[in-house]
């Protein structure tokens, strides 16, 4: 059995969704297909939630009907049949009638999760219609009934393995299931979900559970590229990676991934397949155990950076200061990117602002703390790289005119790390690309 992920770009139009239902019959080996909302969707009910949080019920009112009108057109380019049309008419007019609705309900954060829930459960019902227009012999399987998250948002990969296998028992016979990504169950059997980019993660999770031969990663990219294809000319696919060269790959930027993706299909050695679906022919990437070659494989960058300093003369070398200083970011949840250190100083790097008020705050008994927003960090993975030749020189000699904050190195036979200011991040990555790969 394989599993087959297709994201909103892939299913945003009713075009796409035909490609999709043609993609999927090209052998005749069992799957399970999980699908993003339309394009645009979850964007929308995001904003939907906003403005009923603000009490802006009229906004809401008038956001749910411009996502209907959008839908119903959807339902007419999608389908032929009149009466296929009809009966996804029917199925998506239950949907809108919830989110009108809960405009005449308290706003609340549980009730904000099964708004954002809508998009995946329309998609997954709409093309489950036009499988079924075209005779196409599928199962709708309900990720509520089997995907599940613990107190701490973790998936429940035991749970998953048990439910699921016992949905899919109970249809042995049948060759397609159609299911949800993102969406989920949490410890309290509320509708939950496992948050931006968690279809993919959905993806990996279904084929650890069944142990697939397979999962595939169906996006509007072929593969993942040696550089950001968005800033950088002549980028290329990289044709196999590990799955730990991945996991920093899709950690440190490359969009391509969620970085939750790679841990579930790692367990079970389950290869994951990068695929375009404009381009199906194309070879895209392949993640797997093995590495395949030893080198530079590629470059991500990852924005919204931090730098927190604590500079010390007193204190940094005494025995539990590290400790101390990491507990802090524990007690906020706050997680640590790269770190270096000297005789006299400490600095670390975080992805998120929410509390970093409150860290300074704490840290300041330890020493005098600087802040330093704006930086992106710029990795350069590949398997061995430590042991590449040549591979420090010919880095900081692409990259003599940039300014970089930090280095990591050695940390990581897969990644050599770099924080630079945000507004060299496009030079930096030209540069290297030119560096490391001739391009």
């Amino acid at each position: 059995m394989k599993v087959m992920k297709f994201g909103g770009t892939s299913v945003g139009k009713p075009a796409r969704m035909h490609q999709v239902a043609a993609l999927i019959r090209r052998d005749n080996e069992k799957k399970i297909v999980v699908l993003s909302a339309l394009s645009g969707t979850t964007n929308s009910l995001v904003e939907i939630g906003n403005l009923l949080q603000q009490g802006d019920k009229e906004g809401a009112k008038y956001k749910i009907e411009q996502l209907n009108a959008h839908y119903q057109q959807f339902i007419d380019d999608l389908l032929s049949k009149e009466d296929a049309k009809e009966k996804a008419r029917s199925i998506i007019g239950e949907h809108f009638e919830f989110l009108h609705i809960i405009l005449k309900i308290s706003f609340s954060e549980s009730l904000n999760k099964d708004i954002l829930a809508q998009g995946e459960l329309m998609s997954t019902k709409l093309f489950s219609c036009y499988l079924e227009e075209q005779g196409v012999d599928h199962i709708l399987l309900p990720a509520l009934e089997f995907m599940t998250i613990d107190v701490n948002e973790e998936p429940q990969l035991g749970n998953i393995k048990v439910k699921l296998s016992q949905l899919l028992n109970q249809h042995a016979h049948i060759p397609l299931f159609i299911t949800q990504g993102y969406i989920c169950r949490n410890a309290r059997g509320e509708v939950d979900n496992l948050k931006r980019g968690g279809s993919d993660y959905t993806a990996s999770l279904v084929a650890a559970a069944v142990n697939a031969s397979v999962c595939e990663i169906w996006t509007d990219i072929d593969g993942m590229h040696n550089n950001d294809p968005r800033i950088v000319d002549q980028t290329q696919p990289v044709e196999q990676l590990s799955f730990d060269e991945a996991a920093e790959l899709a950690y440190f930027g490359a969009k391509i991934l969620h970085p939750t993706c790679i841990w579930p299909a790692q367990q079970e050695k389950v290869p994951v397949k990068l695929l375009n679906t404009m381009q199906p022919e194309a070879a895209g990437t392949v993640i797997q155990q093995e590495a395949g070659s030893v080198g530079v494989k590629a470059i991500a960058a990852k924005d919204g950076i931090i730098a927190v300093k604590i500079k010390s003369s007193r204190m940094l070398l005494a025995y539990g200061f590290l400790r101390k200083v990491f507990e802090v970011f524990e007690k906020y949840k706050t997680p640590i990117d790269m770190i270096t250190t000297s005789e006299v100083a400490v600095s670390v790097t975080i992805d998120q602002e929410q509390h970093l008020a409150e860290i300074i705050r704490e840290l300041q008994p330890f020493g005098s703390v600087e802040v330093e927003k704006g930086q992106t960090i710029v990795s350069i993975v590949g398997n061995h790289i430590a042991a590449t030749e040549f591979i420090l020189e010919k880095l900081f000699h692409s990259i003599a005119t940039i300014p970089v904050t930090m280095v990591s190195y050695g940390g990581s036979e897969h990644n050599i790390s770099l924080l630079v200011p945000s507004v060299h991040k496009k030079e930096t990555l030209q540069l290297l690309n030119r560096g490391l790969f001739g391009l």
